[in-house]
């Protein structure tokens, strides 16, 4: 097993952190709650082994990954009752000429997992009264769709402001994007795609996995 369980709104690691019984994730200070399963360190095998935990449930990256970019993390909520996934992360980092070094953060989940607000580091589980409040800020394409993402203030607990934050609605479920720095948010056009990289099949050869998870 190359995925670790841990808790989706808090660090809380297996097994200091909580304890994992029966599939059901129970963390000293969220309780009961459906396991993320994430890797120790980034690699080809975990992927497959994310994959395989995550059928029939988005798992999105920019694509195509620009040259130099790495898959550096990712993750799934996964319940082990009727519910089945709740949520999948990935993480990946390039450079950019503008910014340098860039991190893109991508968050699919159901209403009320609490993953995307850890990720993005905000205060309640589902993004808020900001999302569809006026026009969108910016639009991504997934699949022919165009996806409409309003940014979500993080300033309430952001001293640095060191990230943007964007969400909004894709396929019934909470789509969240943060990047860092915050200027990176420049990246994001009309064009800018987003692939379930869960079809791609031989393509996922290609991907580079490494370098150092983000601290979320």
């Amino acid at each position: 097993m190359t995925l670790t369980a841990g808790c989706p709104r808090c660090p809380a690691p297996a097994p200091e952190g909580g304890t994992l019984v029966a599939g059901e994730w129970s963390c000293p200070d969220h309780g009961v709650m459906p396991p993320l399963w994430r890797p120790v360190e980034s690699s080809y095998d975990a992927f497959v082994e994310h994959l395989d935990r995550s059928p029939d449930f988005p798992t999105y990256l920019p694509w195509p990954l620009g040259p130099g970019w790495t898959v550096t993390d990712f993750g799934c909520v996964v319940d082990p009752g009727p519910a089945g996934v709740r949520a999948t992360v990935t993480t990946c980092v390039g450079t950019t000429d503008l910014d340098g070094v860039v991190e893109v953060m991508v968050v699919a989940e159901e209403p009320g997992t609490g993953l995307g607000r850890r990720v993005a580091g905000t205060h309640h589980d589902d993004p808020g009264e900001e999302v569809g409040a006026g026009p969108p800020a910016v639009r991504v394409r997934i699949d022919t769709f165009s996806v409409a993402l309003w940014a979500v203030s993080t300033s309430a607990n952001d001293v640095e402001f060191d990230r943007s934050v964007f969400a909004g609605e894709a396929g019934g479920r909470w789509l969240w994007l943060v990047l860092r720095p915050a200027s990176a948010a420049l990246l994001l056009r009309d064009d800018w795609i987003l692939a379930d990289v869960g079809r791609l099949g031989p393509q996922l050869v290609e991907m580079t996995f490494g370098g150092s998870p983000p601290a979320w």
